[in-house]
């Protein structure tokens, strides 16, 4: 249940409503990291781990804004 205040009541445990972004983010980021590797995108970044990063900041940017209200 989500309160008004952004936190999710897990068990009587209040975590705060971005990390459940986090993790949406951290997990889609992988996929489109495996999808990337397949199809050689990696071969025109010029540093994967920059590249990486900022596919992690874009997805999180993205499911922040469609979960917002």
């Amino acid at each position: 249940v989500r309160s008004m205040i952004g936190e999710l009541n897990v068990y009587g445990v209040f975590l705060p409503a971005l990390m459940l972004c986090v993790v949406l983010a951290v997990l889609a980021t992988a996929g489109v990291r495996a999808v990337f590797r397949r199809i050689g995108v990696y071969r025109l970044a010029w540093h994967p781990a920059l590249f990486d990063l900022s596919l992690f900041v874009i997805l999180l940017g993205v499911i922040v804004a469609l979960t917002s209200q």
